[in-house]
């Protein structure tokens, strides 16, 4: 096969953020960085396309760059500090996907930035990596179609336009890796040997060619193999007789080089099917084994792999502490797996543990700890229960674990449509916390030449919460082990994760239903506050119109100064949700010029919530609400290191089991009238 010495660019995907999974606490958020998708790309040598994938197996994907600090950037701009956004955290591959969690930096300048990705503004990444290995295919009447299988992302950018290749960091001198290029062809396409030296070519150049894909990144610091398919030594085709006319050896070489690749596609068939390493196989093709016999090697060379495997896993029974915490999150992932398959896929480590019930899984717990002196011989199902409970075991601890988890995901999946329009903040305490509104400045005076400056007052309102604890407590009995009941640790703390949220939904929601006083003593909703329509009106250009005029017409704390307050989510009840998005449709087209709906209403976020049809008049009555990061409108804060519901088990005493505690600290408030808007409906 003849190899083909290159030079190629730093390579550039998009990605998305995930705006569903940010923590305002820890600044942090997850992203997808990878799907494998296929990708259209211009050989910029050549100028001819070919399609790119990405193996997102995580034998073929090197993590050690992204998992070792690698920076957060601004568009790819490596120029200076102040472009750093933060730090990757961790990075995983999991269902074909590969996904990871970023920190955003505390600094003033980045903060901005971070309530984008908050709110759902910016959600576009792209991640830059350099390939080790392709894999290339190339047929008669198909674009060729490069494989990697050996990877290594290197950092990761916010940028405006995941799919722009002109909105990153540029270089003057292009950044290149050589490349190894073996080529799949039939002997009669075979081209001419290509130089191994190329000549640079400018970086916005090559960007501009791959129109699929974001900027060329920073400098790369890893070499590039690129590797085909086929054997280094093909199987030769039989050399023609003198008797045998050309066309006939043609036929014969196509035939060969045909059973050639079919050997080579058997062969990685068989590889991936009994979980080999790729090696293995490329080791049969390059040595041109025939395919019984290659599929012979490839099952004992499984056989082996799993015997090894089991002799490994016998021998860290519970001996340190790295295979303890390996074995506690087998024994989790199993019990996960069990009560969720599709939200939990099993590892391999687990897949010993599937099948016990909980009596077994607490036996053997029991048996190993205390360094294996205790003994369960002789025990009846109530001992033995009795026993794991309240032994030095980590049988409770996971039981434990397996209920938070449950109830986290339960709770973070739970709809709370009450986020968009509030603010979330952090109490240090669980004293009054005071928000004060701080107002306008007062207007600049004329200063005549010598003139004296005079001095202003700053206009400021207040309004005071605090965080309340809300839990329940529920006691698991040793009868649920004996009755191998796994819901008691995954259904109930389930429900309990659902009911806090839920409760979360109607502190805020009873804050626009109730309509409580603020710190001056009128209502939220007030026609002095210039928040309430004079009367009721259903929804309509009309009626939003004069909405968004009287949010936009209000004045500050004092009084005087017009602070234009701009509307971005229009909430409705359940009653009312299908009427507001049938309004604000983009492909709607009015019957009359008066129905058009003005491209400014079109930008409003329909909200809708249930809990808003059992108000009075609540069917009919709705509301309108500033995006929070204009001005405050309704804020809700979670106790420092308690964001959200948490649980907390002990073993029983007044109990023969495991108490669980479910808690919630949590408060809200209305901080200032201007921000939202009410319509009593018609």
């Amino acid at each position: 096969m003849p190899h083909k010495q290159i030079d190629l660019p730093m390579q550039v995907r998009s990605a998305n953020f995930v705006p569903g999974t940010v923590n305002g606490e820890e600044r942090t958020v997850e992203m997808v960085w990878s799907t494998g998708a296929s990708v259209r790309r211009t050989d910029w040598r050549t100028g001819k396309p070919y399609d790119e994938t990405l193996s997102v197996d995580a034998a073929h994907v090197e993590l050690s760059r992204l998992n070792s600090g690698a920076p957060l950037l601004n568009s790819h701009d490596a120029s200076s500090l102040d472009s750093i956004l933060g730090v990757v955290e961790r990075a995983w591959i999991a269902n074909g996907e590969g996904r990871a969690v970023v920190r955003f930096s505390s600094r003033d300048g980045v903060a901005a930035i971070f309530k984008d990705v908050q709110e759902g503004i910016l959600r576009n990444v792209s991640v830059g990596y350099v390939v080790r290995q392709y894999e290339v295919t190339e047929e008669r009447g198909k674009v060729p179609l490069w494989r990697a299988v050996d990877w290594i992302p290197l950092e990761l950018s916010a940028v405006p336009i995941g799919a722009d290749p002109g909105a990153g960091f540029r270089s003057d001198e292009p950044t290149k890796h050589p490349c190894q290029l073996t080529q799949i062809r039939g002997a009669d396409e075979m081209p001419e040997p290509v130089k191994t030296e190329v000549a640079a070519e400018p970086v916005a150049e090559v960007a501009t060619r791959q129109a699929t894909d974001v900027p060329v990144l920073a400098k790369p610091q890893e070499e590039t193999t690129v590797r085909s398919t086929t054997p280094a030594k093909p199987v030769a085709p039989p050399a023609p007789t003198r008797s045998t006319s050309a066309e006939e050896a043609e036929i014969m070489t196509r035939q060969a080089v045909a059973a050639e690749r079919q050997r080579t596609v058997d062969i990685y068939d068989a590889q991936e099917k009994l979980k080999v390493d790729r090696s293995f196989a490329d080791r049969l093709v390059k040595e041109g084994v025939g395919l019984d016999e290659a599929r012979r090697s490839l099952i004992d060379e499984a056989a082996r792999r799993s015997s090894s495997a089991g002799e490994i896993r016998n021998h860290v029974v519970m001996t340190g502490q790295d295979e303890r915490t390996s074995r506690n999150a087998a024994v989790e992932n199993a019990l996960l797996h069990r009560f969720d398959p599709t939200a939990h896929k099993l590892s391999d480590a687990a897949r010993e543990w599937r099948g016990l019930t909980l009596l077994e899984m607490a036996r053997m717990f029991v048996e190993s700890s205390g360094g294996g002196v205790h003994t369960t011989r002789g025990l009846t199902r109530y001992e033995l229960a009795t026993r794991a409970l309240h032994t030095e075991s980590d049988f409770p601890n996971i039981l434990a674990n397996v209920a938070n988890k449950t109830l986290r995901t339960a709770y973070e999946a739970a709809p709370r449509t009450f986020q968009p329009f509030c603010r979330q903040v952090t109490a240090s305490d669980f004293k009054a916390m005071s928000r004060v509104q701080l107002g306008e400045a007062p207007a600049l005076d004329k200063v005549n030449e010598g003139g004296e400056y005079k001095r202003g007052p700053l206009g400021e309102g207040k309004e005071s919460y605090r965080v309340e604890t809300y839990g329940k407590i529920i006691s698991i009995s040793r009868q649920v082990l004996v009755n191998d009941d796994l819901n008691a640790f995954t259904r109930i703390p389930q429900l309990f994760g659902v009911a806090a949220a839920n409760l979360e939904s109607d502190v805020v929601w009873g804050i626009i239903t109730a309509n409580p006083n603020m710190g001056d003593g009128v209502a939220l909703f007030h026609a002095s506050h210039k928040n309430l329509a004079a009367s009721g009106a259903a929804i309509s250009v009309a009626t939003l119109g004069a909405a968004r005029k009287s949010m936009g017409t209000q004045t500050g704390v004092d009084g005087q100064t017009i602070i234009n307050v701009r509307p971005a989510f229009i909430i409705v009840p359940a009653a009312l949700e299908v009427t507001a998005e049938q309004l604000l449709a983009v492909n709607m087209v009015p019957a009359k010029s008066t129905d058009v709906v003005p491209q400014s209403l079109r930008t409003l976020t329909v909200i809708a919530e249930p809990r808003l049809d059992a108000a009075v008049n609540g069917d009919k009555a709705w509301y309108m609400s500033a995006n929070p990061g204009q001005i405050d409108t309704i804020e809700y804060a979670y106790l420092e290191g308690q964001n959200g519901v948490y649980i907390e088990t002990r073993v029983g005493f007044d109990v023969d089991g495991v108490e669980i505690k479910a808690r919630l600290d949590f408060g809200a408030k209305a901080i200032d009238w201007r921000g939202l808007f009410k319509n009593p409906g018609l």
